[in-house]
């Protein structure tokens, strides 16, 4: 295995995870607080699923997005 290719593999698929994923977060908040789902001010949960087919299964990665500086734990 060449580990440098793999690397940079691995940091491309991030990067392009991370760019897309933060879109798509934003654009859901946005909606959801213009909607009246969220006030603006909380934090929500979110999570991160990785699988890889046939070597990995449902890889999570938990967190909170908080939404303002003074951030309630859930929406309403």
């Amino acid at each position: 295995m060449d580990e440098d290719a793999f690397n940079l593999s691995i940091r491309k698929f991030l990067k392009h995870f991370g760019v897309t994923a933060q879109r798509e977060i934003e654009s859901a908040v946005r909606k959801a607080i213009e909607e009246g789902k969220l006030r603006g001010n909380e934090g929500v949960p979110v999570r991160a699923t990785l699988v890889i087919d046939g070597l990995l299964r449902d890889f999570h990665i938990d967190g909170t997005i908080t939404l303002s500086g003074t951030a309630s734990t859930q929406a309403p």
